[in-house]
């Protein structure tokens, strides 16, 4: 299997046991482990570590330690910024480009998150967000703008996990709705107004189960 192909299935493993919690923060993290894990050899996983450093998800120093990193309320909401503001960003370039069958993909997925929502399943309702604004982003057809928000994105799905509250979330099943009816129309504009309130409404949903 090509080498960047073993990098990016333990990236994506990694990276998911990080944001479920399997891999807790402050747990350690050892590639040989990982390697064995994982079934692949310890060179894509060192890779994949290095990226999730990248990402915030992971901290190491040099002969001490590797490890998950804490979750930081502040540095997430920074990430969170930047995301809302690509989010939208995406959703302008995209409505221009989108067809039946991105509409069709996004009805699908919104239909797979309320179903999520409706079971109390987080993660799955998680995954079937993350697909829904996914298309958009694939469709924008800015490789940026796509490489900001996967960078970022990560750390935010950690928290939200950690802080999921069913009930705010299910406000998100209209938005998207809306967010699908403005697509398409043909309304760049307003879909990346919707877009942009619907991550904000993210902040909104964390403050409060804070509290």
């Amino acid at each position: 299997m090509d080498r960047s192909l073993l990098r990016d299935r333990a990236l994506t493993a990694i990276r998911q046991a990080i944001v479920v919690g399997d891999l807790p923060p402050g747990s350690p993290v050892r590639d040989v482990e990982l390697a064995e894990r994982l079934g692949l050899s310890r060179t894509p996983v060192r890779e994949a570590l290095a990226r999730l450093t990248d990402e915030g998800l992971i901290e190491s120093k040099p002969h001490s330690y590797t490890r998950v990193t804490a979750v930081d309320p502040e540095a997430v909401r920074d990430a969170q910024v930047v995301v809302q503001a690509m989010q939208s960003v995406a959703a302008r370039l995209a409505v221009p480009r989108m067809g039946e069958p991105e509409l069709a993909a996004m009805r699908a997925a919104n239909e797979r998150f309320a179903t999520a929502l409706a079971a109390g399943d987080p993660l799955a309702a998680l995954t079937a967000d993350q697909e829904f604004h996914a298309i958009a982003v694939r469709a924008c057809g800015n490789a940026a703008v796509a490489a900001t928000i996967g960078r970022y994105l990560p750390a935010l799905h950690r928290l939200v996990l950690l802080r999921f509250d069913t009930l705010a979330a299910r406000d998100s099943v209209r938005m998207h709705e809306e967010i699908i009816a403005a697509c398409r129309a043909g309304e760049a504009d307003r879909a990346a107004r919707l877009v942009e309130t619907n991550w904000a409404t993210l902040t909104t949903h964390e403050d409060r189960s804070s509290t």
